[in-house]
């Protein structure tokens, strides 16, 4: 990092892990670019609707537009306030030498701050391209939706609208969360700065079970001194869980390529974010795994003791996306399709239940190993030099 008091440059390797905040503003973008703007242009064959058949398949559509528009885009736009948060902390920790040497020259917190608001480059670019990606699918979605050609035809439109909404406005508004953020976490002593990254602290707790274990304790501080990751991996599961069920659930009522939309957004959501929080992990305590290899603890102990106090919080993302899948289509059904008629009544998929539980955990335990085999090949002198 490079500063002059008005601006700051963020190096390649800095930047490159904004990639989840780009990930996740692409996809939200996407969905709600397409619903939205399906909703907008489906307006102008509201005056030729001549039957009741006709106005309700209209309204069943619009209501689905802004329900799935609110939740995903709104669940998304939360996610992508906490990762945007969690990187600031983490730049701020990780450079906190120079920020505290500007600090120690006489610039203000808010000075240092204003050069934050490249964070929201990544909100740009992100929604950019999940804006631009969803008129490359328009014409078919349009054409999908309807199909049955219930409704008279139209045709895809431009809103602009739509490009203030969901680019220009998410674009300032993380800008700015990104400045007064980091104008909050730069409100710490100058020597608490140069002091740089925090360290983890280890809280020994009382238990009949598991007293003088210092495995179970350093796992579960751990999780504890990182909440925000731990957030990300129980998101990256509960991704994972809803949208695979979802997509096998909605193959009666809804079309092929809207399940492969559900199918595709939860892999890439729930890969991203579970790669960088424990990309993250890892790189975090390399000086605990020295510690913990140099007193001869065995390498899968070291791996266990890092990574195993997230495997709960992973196994309960997927029950929380299962019963979030379900809720969310027994009230889309009830509510938004109460009035059209020969609509199947939805009853939970046991067996989509099943297939999203045991491939979720197939996967995810796949990737433990391979980090267990990241930690066991790093080289204890490299990992003390760092």
């Amino acid at each position: 990092m490079r500063s002059g008091g008005d601006e700051m440059i963020i190096g390649m390797k800095d930047a490159a892990k904004l990639i989840g905040i780009f990930i996740i503003s692409s996809c939200a973008v996407f969905v709600c670019t397409l619903f939205l703007n399906f909703n907008l242009d489906i307006v102008s064959v509201k005056p030729a609707l001549t039957d009741g058949a006709m106005t309700m398949f209209y309204h069943a559509q619009v209501s689905t537009g802004k329900l799935i528009s609110a939740v995903s885009g709104g669940c998304l736009l939360v996610t992508s306030i906490v990762m945007l948060f969690f990187y600031i902390k983490h730049y701020i920790d990780a450079h906190g030498k120079e920020l505290g040497l500007l600090k120690a020259l006489g610039y203000s917190d808010m000075k240092i701050a204003k050069g934050f608001w490249v964070f929201g480059s990544s909100i740009f670019l992100g929604t950019s391209v999940g804006f631009s990606a969803s008129f490359l699918l328009m014409p078919t979605f349009y054409k999908v939706m309807n199909e049955d050609q219930i409704l008279p035809h139209f045709t895809v439109q431009f809103h602009p609208v739509l490009l203030v909404c969901l680019v220009i406005l998410p674009t300032m508004v993380f800008s700015l969360l990104s400045v007064f953020y980091a104008r909050h976490r730069m409100k710490r002593p100058v020597l608490s700065l140069l002091q740089g990254t925090i360290e983890l602290k280890i809280k020994v707790r009382r238990s009949k079970e598991k007293e003088g274990s210092f495995l179970w304790e350093l796992k579960h501080s751990i999780v504890r001194s990182r909440i925000s990751l731990a957030f990300f991996v129980g998101f990256a599961s509960f991704c994972y869980s809803s949208m695979m069920q979802m997509s096998f659930s909605m193959k009666e009522i809804a079309s092929v390529m809207f399940t492969a939309i559900l199918i595709v957004i939860g892999l890439i959501l729930a890969g991203t974010t579970l790669f960088l929080a424990i990309t993250t992990v890892v790189n975090a305590n390399t000086k605990t795994i020295a510690m913990m290899r140099s007193m001869g603890y065995p390498l899968n102990q070291c791996s266990r003791a890092i990574l195993g106090g997230y495997r709960p919080i992973a196994y309960i993302g997927v029950v929380l996306g299962t019963v979030y899948q379900y809720v969310l289509l027994k009230t889309m059904l009830a509510v938004v399709y109460s009035d059209v008629e020969n609509v199947p009544e939805y009853h939970f998929d046991d067996r989509a239940m099943w297939i999203s539980i045991v491939s979720f955990i197939i996967i995810y335990e796949f990737i433990m190993y391979c980090y267990s085999i990241k930690i066991v090949k790093v080289p204890l002198k490299e990992i003390m030099a760092e």
